[in-house]
């Protein structure tokens, strides 16, 4: 898929980095990442097996992750302070991250397409359905959560020995290969040569620790959808793996209760990662669901 780039996007006159794959005829799909994950951590294989399915797939970089605006100037994030409720370094909230994906999609001359987010993506999804509902024909949410205290808590002790992120390229791949093993679903291989791969291309295309930390506190300065999330009428999936250490599964629970009508599906095995061997069924239980929902918008019911 050839890179390309979106500018003045949004309230904020941001540029974004995106992709995109499949008939342009096709129901679009725009896919967004996680905390400090870039468009490539979306497989290609598996938006293969999207386009595979009828549908265009779109995938972009957020602000503050790879060849998208960093917000360099902002203030140094204060995690402790913003946990304990001092958002002060909170450089913006997912509203300005939901706008920055509506602008794409101005930018891109889309009236509405069908949302697919992962993590944080899953949440910013979640907000422009919420603030910016006739935007979107279908959401759906993965290993994601509500921001509601006590569900789709995350245990980051795994993670305490990895440290910082090294500079040198090659000790960088293998910080990396580390934190996606740790992640990885323990029912399923892990591939550590893509694995590699990708790392090789995520540092190459540029890796911000700050970023990501911009983007963590904006999430925990937005605080609890779930009264948002009650308000939806849009064709909704939730898919969350049980093994899932980084967002324990009753984030996805939570969020399937909270959207009338959402479809849950929980994946045994699967934990805060694409294997590839999950690839088909996901793809077939999005695209079903764009099916529906395009169904659903030609008869006008």
């Amino acid at each position: 898929m050839p890179e390309l780039k979106a500018l003045n996007v949004g309230p904020s006159g941001i540029e974004i980095a995106y992709e995109r794959l499949g008939d342009p005829a096709a129901p679009p799909v725009l896919l967004i990442m996680g905390g400090g994950a870039q468009l490539i951590n979306w497989p290609e294989g598996f938006c293969q097996e999207l386009v595979d399915r009828g549908v265009q797939v779109i995938r972009f970089d957020n602000r503050d992750a790879g060849r998208s605006t960093q917000f360099s100037d902002a203030p140094v994030p204060d995690f402790a302070a913003a946990l304990a409720g001092d958002f002060s370094t909170a450089s913006y909230t997912l509203s300005d991250l939901a706008a920055d994906t509506v602008g794409l999609l101005d930018v891109l001359g889309f009236g509405s397409v069908h949302l697919v987010g992962a993590s944080m993506g899953g949440m910013i999804a979640q907000m422009v359905a919420i603030e910016h509902p006739d935007r979107v024909r279908s959401l759906t949410s993965m290993m994601s959560t509500t921001g509601e205290p006590g569900v789709g808590a995350a245990d980051f002790s795994a993670f305490a020995e990895l440290g910082s992120p090294p500079e040198d390229r090659e000790a960088f791949i293998e910080w990396q290969v580390r934190a996606m093993r740790i992640a990885a679903s323990p029912g399923f291989a892990f591939d550590a040569a893509a694995a590699a791969e990708r790392a090789g291309r995520i540092y190459d295309r540029g890796y911000a620790v700050l970023g990501m930390q911009r983007q963590g506190i904006a999430v925990v300065a937005t605080g609890d959808r779930t009264r948002g999330l009650r308000s939806l009428r849009v064709p909704t999936l939730v898919v969350h793996g049980a093994a899932d250490t980084m967002c324990d599964v009753s984030g996805g629970r939570a969020t399937a209760a909270a959207v009338p009508g959402a479809e849950l599906v929980v994946v045994d095995g699967m934990a805060h990662s694409l294997p590839r061997e999950l690839w088909p069924g996901l793809a077939t239980h999005i695209a079903g669901l764009v099916d529906r929902a395009e169904a659903v918008a030609v008869s006008g019911a």
